[in-house]
């Protein structure tokens, strides 16, 4: 019985997955995320439901690897202007990071290895057990991690779903903002300051994954002592 109950919703997820990526594909949202102006156009055809197709894309994003969330947020600061598109990336990034975080704690394995491959799984998992929250801040501060792929494999772990919840909200937002101010033209960062931010983003994350368990121990001795 317990089997059965796992089955369904897997199957059902699945059957929605594969529904939405046909309807993708059908309307020529694949060719059309090869450019901004592509997305743009792509998106405006849905009018007067634009909002609402970006905030479900924006959603679909997290569990189909294929789109990629900064890019059309990047185009959805083109149309509907940077606070605008960043609100609605991250509510619905924040949505669907809760949504298969929940489905992956529920389901377990058979869930997590339909999306996330065996060599992800033994990469990221054993640092999520680890380190947790301070891997989990560091990777979602930084675009060149796969950070729904964490999000799934972080329900595979006995972290507290509030607190994944606080920090999806408090450090996912971030890469999103930026990809929406440089899409709205607010920022133009050169080729060399992206090269910069990126090394200095990536010393800072192995810093932290160095010394990220004495700190912490650190701030809960100080604050057991008060």
């Amino acid at each position: 019985m317990k089997k059965h109950t796992r089955t369904l919703p897997l199957l059902l997820t699945l059957f929605l997955l594969i529904l939405g990526t046909a309807f993708l594909w059908r309307t020529g949202f694949f060719q059309a995320a090869t450019s901004l102006e592509g997305l743009q156009a792509y998106i405006q055809t849905f009018s007067p439901y634009t909002h609402l197709v970006f905030f479900l894309l924006q959603l679909v994003s997290v569990v189909l690897a294929p789109i990629p969330s900064n890019v059309t947020a990047m185009a959805g600061a083109l149309l509907f202007g940077i606070w605008p598109a960043f609100l609605l990336t991250w509510a619905a990034v924040a949505l669907g990071s809760a949504l298969v975080f929940l489905l992956a704690r529920r389901l377990g394995r058979p869930f997590a290895d339909r999306f996330v491959s065996q060599k992800l799984s033994a990469r990221y998992l054993e640092l999520i057990h680890r380190k947790r929250d301070v891997f989990l801040t560091m990777a979602f501060l930084f675009p060149f991690f796969p950070d729904d792929i964490l999000c799934i494999l972080a329900g595979l772990t006995d972290i507290p779903f509030p607190r994944f919840l606080v920090i999806v909200a408090l450090f996912r937002p971030w890469g999103l903002l930026v990809a929406c101010a440089v899409g709205g033209s607010m920022v133009d960062i050169p080729i060399w300051g992206m090269i910069l931010l990126g090394l200095a983003g990536l010393g800072l994350f192995l810093t932290a994954m160095k010394y990220g368990d004495r700190v912490e121990e650190a701030l809960l001795r100080r604050l057991g002592r008060k």
